[in-house]
């Protein structure tokens, strides 16, 4: 099911995870899929459900962040006044968001809460992340006095996202827009790390991503808060040293690491218990989350 398409609507994009078909010249709808990408390369074997995870997380991050960022949803349209046959309706529903077209920006704005993954690296080597120094002698997975930005290239697919300076991303957005987007950014993640304490998760980075109407108005679009966009880690297994046990992609990232892949195009195939317990994790992040046994 992971390449089922729309035939009454033009796709206009297709990401590693998400096509975007064109409903008019106001409104998109953003499919998301089942693919699942790992090291910015889309791997050939599907996460059954994975999609409707996302999209039902970032559903309910988007509504929860309302009050910070407006963001790319609308409630002009249903679902169901675009897709009329039902077998697609079925496939589609939860897996799908009509969104305000609008200009994304060219950057990931990228938080870190924790010293982990390719900010530990960075650390490691230099003392620092993305040019940010830190105090000496901090461990893997040790958190941060407070959370630092680090923004990113957006790359296309089959190419890797790469970290820039926040002076960098001044001279793509200019200097006002540039300190809205890590102001926001930051502010959103604190939001989302309060709520997921709560329920017993530590959300331990993530990236968001924003774009412009026509008024230059700043939206929250794509994802938020989703395994794929960050990481999870339940607060019972947390340990300063070591790399948590995490209800995201870091379990498949882990798992293609043992393996003789030099992390470009083709991605390898994934044995079935590798794809049920990353489909467990997801699922999992989404229990813990909203707090619901089930999509």
């Amino acid at each position: 099911m992971n390449n089922e398409k729309l035939q009454n609507l033009e796709l206009i994009a297709q990401g590693k995870v998400r096509d975007i078909y064109a409903i008019n010249e106001h409104y998109l709808l953003i499919v998301t899929t089942d693919r699942m990408s790992a090291f910015d390369v889309v791997l050939p074997n599907p996460i059954p459900g994975k999609g409707e995870v996302l999209t039902q997380l970032s559903k309910f991050w988007f509504d929860q962040t309302k009050d910070i960022v407006p963001n790319h949803l609308t409630n002009d349209l249903n679902i169901e006044d675009i897709i009329s046959d039902n077998d697609q309706l079925a496939y589609f529903k939860n897996r799908s968001m009509i969104v305000k077209r609008l200009n994304p920006l060219p950057i990931e704005a990228v938080v870190r809460g924790y010293l982990i993954g390719s900010g530990w690296k960075d650390y490691q080597k230099t003392g620092a992340v993305c040019g940010i120094e830190l105090e000496k002698n901090l461990q893997m997975a040790s958190k941060l006095p407070k959370p630092i930005y680090t923004p990113a290239t957006k790359a296309e697919v089959g190419e890797h996202d790469e970290n820039i300076s926040y002076e960098e991303t001044i001279n793509l957005l200019g200097e006002e827009l540039a300190s809205q987007v890590r102001e926001i950014a930051i502010n959103i993640y604190n939001f989302g790390v309060s709520h997921a304490n709560e329920r017993g998760i530590i959300i331990a980075d993530t990236k968001f991503e924003f774009g412009l109407d026509s008024d230059g108005e700043l939206y929250l679009i794509d994802e938020v808060l989703t395994p794929d966009s960050s990481r999870f880690w339940s607060i019972e297994d947390y340990k300063i040293g070591i790399s948590p046990p995490s209800f995201d992609k870091q379990y498949l990232r882990d798992y293609l690491e043992t393996l003789d892949w030099n992390k470009s195009a083709p991605g390898p195939d994934l044995p079935q218990d590798v794809i049920e317990n990353t489909t467990d994790k997801y699922r999992n992040a989404y229990q813990a989350i909203i707090a619901e046994t089930s999509l």
